[in-house]
């Protein structure tokens, strides 16, 4: 399989529990609810995304042909430091490219594996972390994981339904609009009315990293 990648590179993690962690940071391109053209996003299933993932042109994007190919080149970019090794596999959706092959690639290599997905597609097997991003008017068929992260405000998301799903954390992440201090404002309602929810802030953005 040759896996189109967006970008890949080294940064800290900037959202939900794992926030802070050193990571290399891997963009599949593509998404299966949005084309990722601006002329397309007001009829998109979801119209509110904040990520660049079309094409291979980003730092470290590229095709690779194998998953030993892309897992190399995550090993690289993560460098000789001891530790514990992160890759975060995201998108666009990342369940239309990642496979066993390319996860057990980076497992040989030392790799805790997190992954972000809409949760319309299911999940592969082996991800060490998963994360959970569901989008108001889609169907979810992933509903267990590590995390539930949901960006708010959503009209036509239903917080008490997700509750019931099956995730060791709900994390409520204000929504990257123009008008991030009412969104900010709701999200901090939300987990106030609602404590087995916490507030998740994009920390990445906050410090000024990609």
């Amino acid at each position: 399989m040759t896996y189109a990648v967006k970008e890949c590179f080294l940064t800290l993690q900037g959202e939900g529990v794992q926030s802070g962690s050193r990571a290399v940071f891997l963009r599949f391109a593509g998404c299966n609810l949005w084309s990722g053209r601006e002329q397309d996003r007001a009829t998109a299933q979801c119209n509110f995304c904040d990520t660049d993932f079309v094409g291979t042109d980003g730092e470290g994007g590229g095709k690779f042909s194998d998953a030993d190919g892309l897992a190399d080149r995550v090993a690289a970019i993560w460098g000789e430091q001891a530790g514990a090794r992160l890759v975060v596999i995201t998108g666009g959706e990342p369940m239309l490219q990642l496979d066993s092959q390319l996860i057990e690639a980076l497992h040989a290599r030392g790799f805790r594996v997190a992954v972000e997905s809409n949760g319309t597609l299911p999940a592969v097997d082996g991800i060490d972390w998963l994360c959970i991003s569901p989008k108001a008017g889609t169907d979810v068929v992933q509903r267990s994981g590590n995390e539930l992260k949901l960006v708010w405000p959503q009209a036509g998301v239903d917080p008490a339904e997700l509750e019931t799903w099956d995730f060791a954390y709900f994390l409520i992440q204000p929504m990257d609009c123009e008008d991030r201090a009412t969104a900010l404002d709701a999200a901090i309602r939300l987990v106030m009315a609602r404590p087995q929810w916490r507030l998740s802030l994009q920390a990445h953005k906050l410090i000024g990293l990609p």
